[in-house]
């Protein structure tokens, strides 16, 4: 029987923090509207099936028993410099760049690195719960920045800090896009300030309306730019492979600190993406979801214009969700909970605000997990949820 008094012996209480509560059976609801979770129906099984055999192969040996703690698969550094940071703008050597588990592990990473109890850091606000919770357990000084319709305003942030852990591209959660201006004064202050910039850079490959802006790290000229890249929002959330790219004295830093924290990413798992990866396998599915994406962008609008739900929030490239406003009465939180009980699951937007009184009636709503013909039924039983609630 364990005797262990766990509240004396725990120094640090580390699930106190306010995250996303994940739904793991999703599937089993008629009408899913989850952030992040793949469409079975649109991921090429066969073709990563093959890729995977291929990496078990007798001549892959040495790329599935290899340690890679100092140094990352081959074909997956070379398919990341010549064609996945060129789409977006970022040139960089392979001494530049670290395979992560996921960009969660990337963002812990820096934090670790770049910040302790006597640093401080800025964040956005909303934001990405997951970067609240990494600075918390740094101990830093933390100042959440309230976003407004174009991001982060450049103007907000404090005074003295560190660094700044920012989603420019497609704000996490609302998915607005850092206009160009902005972009360009923040590296003019973090230059004239002397803080570093932490990009997390998500779903740009989600471009079916227009091309996404370039990412804050093509525009940096002074290595300021820490970026966060990750193949698990595209490909399936549980392949957990990310990078960073960013200058050789961050990435010698993070490669120690990788290995003494997991060592390194499983060397099969990276060869088998980079096999899908280069074959064009993951280009041909891209393109297919680009094409489903928008088709279901378009009926999703309008049911929810329909429905008279206000949209807060929508990425101006296509995306895969909408960060929604209902009424200010509504707790999505317990409407969550309702709409569950009839088949619909979507995200609560409460957790991804800083403070104990926060807007407790917002909702991210998304497009990647339901089929198109589900979602006007859907999204009318969330207007009957709403109106009786």
């Amino acid at each position: 029987q364990d005797t262990v008094d766990w509240s004396k012996v725990i120094y640090r209480d580390i699930a106190a923090g306010k995250t996303v509560q994940k739904i793991y059976n999703w599937r089993n609801y008629p009408y899913p509207f989850m952030y992040g979770q793949p469409d079975p129906d649109l991921f090429n099984q066969a073709s990563w099936r093959l890729c995977a055999m291929q990496a078990l192969g007798k001549k892959e040996f040495d790329s599935l028993t290899s340690d890679y703690a100092f140094a990352d698969d081959p074909e997956l550094i070379n398919f990341i410099v010549r064609h996945t940071l060129p789409r977006r703008g970022i040139l960089a050597r392979p001494e530049q760049i670290l395979v992560t588990v996921g960009a969660q592990n990337a963002l812990w990473m820096a934090g670790q690195i770049l910040l302790n109890s006597e640093r401080s850091a800025a964040y956005e606000n909303p934001g990405y719960h997951g970067i609240r919770e990494i600075l918390r357990h740094t101990g830093c000084k933390r100042y959440p920045v309230e976003i407004d319709e174009h991001g982060l305003p450049p103007e907000g942030l404090p005074p003295k800090i560190d660094a700044l852990f920012i989603t420019p591209s497609h704000q996490c959660p609302t998915t607005t896009t850092m206009p160009m201006d902005r972009r360009h004064e923040l590296l003019r202050l973090a230059t004239e300030q002397d803080f570093l910039i932490v990009e997390d850079d998500y779903e740009f490959e989600m471009s079916f309306i227009s091309a996404p802006s370039p990412a804050l790290k093509s525009l940096d000229k002074d290595g300021r730019v820490i970026y966060v890249g990750s193949f698990s929002k595209s490909l399936f959330p549980g392949l957990r492979l990310g990078y960073i790219v960013a200058s050789e004295p961050f990435i010698r830093q993070a490669r120690a600190l990788r290995v003494v924290s997991l060592r390194h990413p499983p060397g099969y798992m990276q060869r088998t993406t980079a096999y899908f990866l280069a074959l064009g396998h993951y280009d041909a599915m891209i393109k297919r979801m680009r094409t489903v994406y928008h088709k279901r962008r378009k009926i999703t609008l309008s049911a929810l214009r329909q429905a008279n739900l206000k949209v807060a929030g929508s990425a101006p490239f296509g995306g895969s969700g909408f960060w929604v406003e209902a009424p200010e009465h509504i707790d999505t939180e317990i409407l969550r909970s309702r709409l569950a009980d009839n088949g619909v699951l979507i995200e609560p937007g409460a957790p991804f605000f800083e403070g104990k009184t926060v807007p407790r009636n917002f909702f991210r709503l998304a497009y990647s997990s339901i089929s198109s013909d589900r979602i006007p039924e859907g999204i009318r039983r969330i207007y009957q949820a709403v109106k009786e609630y």
